[in-house]
């Protein structure tokens, strides 16, 4: 049986700057492709133009090239694809397997987070409405290559969510399931931020009889005060000039060795470097690096 070469991909949002947080997650999905030869894609995940930073894409692309990455083949937008992600609305409309919603966010207020079913049955027109998911009353579960089995009951857990929102803008879990199996990828290696989003996505790829790949959630960078790393909270742009120690105080965070003295001139070498010690199996689980972090 022939194994599908190996192709990868980062996927950054310009909401804001490459963070440390960020700069995790892309060495782990590119060291993860170039360590058995593999693709490694890049892919601008725009789909949400007003949350999207004045120059963040630009700043993002120039970052990644100042830190060594090279990406292989052209960038993609997700803002280029509207029409692919209009096909699948309207092809799950047709089953029955999505429906107009016209809920406000007072209604939903006091259900945290899991939509109760209002318009489910009601057959509102698609106008002036998001578009919802019928989700099933089943568990959807994979096994991480670091955080093990996880599972998600979709429908006490979730509720149906969101494809389309009123305003016409696409959502990420759909975007991110037809973009994957379109771009051919095999394995996702992002942020254990989004470990509970994967069983949605499972749920899609289902659906839509699209390939599922293989999942690795790298563990999110904590705080002293339990706040995740990210955009919005203590969060500095990536400086230029710190691409190497950077770089190394990452390879660490991944659990994976560096070269001695740790020192290497160009972020290049680095990577050249740390591909060929790569290592998934020594990356801690959320829960481990939390630990190590807090003491």
């Amino acid at each position: 049986m022939n194994t599908p070469a190996y192709i990868g991909r980062f996927a950054p949002t310009p909401s804001g700057y490459l963070h440390f947080g960020s700069l995790v997650a892309a060495l782990a999905s590119y060291l993860d492709a170039r360590a058995v030869n593999g693709r490694w894609l890049l892919r601008m995940e725009d789909l949400d133009p007003p949350r999207e930073v004045p120059g963040a894409q630009s700043a993002i692309l120039n970052t990644l090239e100042r830190y060594g990455f090279a990406w292989d083949g052209e960038m993609v937008r997700q803002s280029s694809r509207h029409a692919e992600y209009a096909a699948q609305v309207d092809n799950l409309l047709e089953r029955g397997l999505a429906y107009a919603c016209v809920c406000s966010r007072k209604q939903l207020e006091g259900y945290q987070g899991i939509y109760p079913g209002f318009c489910r049955e009601a057959g509102h027109p698609r106008a002036n409405a998001a578009i919802r998911l019928r989700v099933a009353e089943q568990s959807y579960g994979f096994t991480d290559r670091v955080q093990g089995p996880y599972s998600q009951h979709l429908g006490r857990e979730v509720g149906d969510f969101v494809i389309q929102r009123r305003d016409g803008l696409y959502a990420y879990q759909l975007g991110v399931v037809i973009d994957d199996a379109w771009q051919g990828v095999t394995d996702v290696v992002r942020g254990a931020d989004l470990l509970d989003s994967t069983p949605r996505q499972l749920y899609l790829q289902q659906l839509l009889g699209l390939p599922q790949p293989r999942y690795l959630h790298v563990p999110l960078i904590i705080q002293p005060d339990g706040h995740k790393l990210g955009k919005s909270y203590r969060s500095p742009p990536l400086p230029a000039d710190q691409a190497t120690p950077l770089l190394i105080r990452a390879l660490r965070t991944l659990g994976q060795p560096v070269p001695e003295g740790a020192t290497y001139g160009q972020p290049q070498e680095l990577l050249h470097w740390a591909s060929q010690h790569w290592c998934s199996d020594l990356i801690p689980n959320q829960r481990t690096l939390a630990e190590a972090q807090l003491r």
